[in-house]
């Protein structure tokens, strides 16, 4: 299935199990408006439950993984008038990236360049981002007088520590891809030549892992900050019961015992 969706701001498509949202705004920086959210919204409500789904990947077209919101996207205020800018988190940037962390299936940002704002926010959203050497990283929100949101004052923290967190934070500077790397705020950095070749692969290999060992595995991570060690070891032990009971750990074990590579199926 490839659906262009909606102007082609948004271009998705759902192939073999592999899922892709790419922005399509090149000229704009692909800075996120609100016509771009309801295509990635409808998008999701067609691919989330698929039992197909074997990973989501968030990419975009162009010098820049997205630049964050749209501001020309919103109308000047008559005078005297404030903006209430939790308007937009509330109804667009919370749900979306409460949708990426619950999604059962690996979600992967192949980050093509830079991103700033809540484009920085909805890389560190992905759980697993490959990154261009030329890419990188701008909070921007204190520029205008704002603070980091789309769940960026969690990630940033979470993956790096308070001290750098509030330095990118309140600086502004750029992160470079290869320092994100090396910080540990993404998972890898390659060369713009290997980029496209490396990110395939990625997606290839994540498509052909074990679907449900993979969910479970990102909700335990997600879940450990919040839990205890006792709920910790809780949950694995209820995950773990599950996965053994799947055909995917039948089939595991049996291409460990007979030496060869496994047919996932993704149940």
């Amino acid at each position: 299935m490839n659906t262009p969706a909606g102007n082609e701001a948004v271009l998705c498509s759902f192939v073999d199990g592999v899922a892709t949202i790419t922005l399509n705004r090149p000229d704009k920086l692909n800075s996120l408006n609100d016509a771009m959210h309801a295509d990635i919204a409808a998008f999701l409500d067609r691919v989330e439950a698929d039992p197909a789904l074997r990973v989501l990947v968030l990419t975009a077209n162009g010098r820049a993984f997205c630049a964050g919101q749209d501001q020309s996207d919103r109308k000047p205020l008559p005078a005297g008038q404030k903006r209430d800018m939790g308007q937009a988190l509330e109804r667009y940037y919370k749900p979306l990236v409460l949708r990426l962390r619950a999604l059962p299936a690996p979600v992967m940002c192949a980050m093509n360049g830079l991103a700033v704002g809540v484009g920085a926010s909805l890389v560190l959203a992905c759980d697993i981002v490959i990154a261009k050497r030329s890419a990188y990283f701008v909070q921007g929100f204190t520029r205008l007088g704002l603070m980091p949101d789309g769940g960026g004052t969690q990630f940033l923290p979470q993956l790096l520590g308070p001290a750098r967190a509030i330095g990118l934070a309140m600086l502004n500077e750029k992160l470079s891809a290869a320092q994100a790397a090396e910080w540990g705020l993404i998972w890898r950095c390659v060369e713009d030549e290997e980029f496209d070749s490396a990110s395939a692969a990625l997606v290839q290999q994540l498509a052909q892992s074990a679907t449900r060992a993979l969910a479970l595995t990102k909700r335990a991570m997600y879940a450990a900050p919040g839990n205890s060690l006792l709920q910790q070891l809780d949950l694995e032990v209820q995950s773990q019961r599950e996965l053994g009971l799947s055909d995917d750990y039948l089939e595991g074990a049996s291409a460990f015992r007979e030496k060869r590579a496994p047919a996932f199926r993704g149940s």
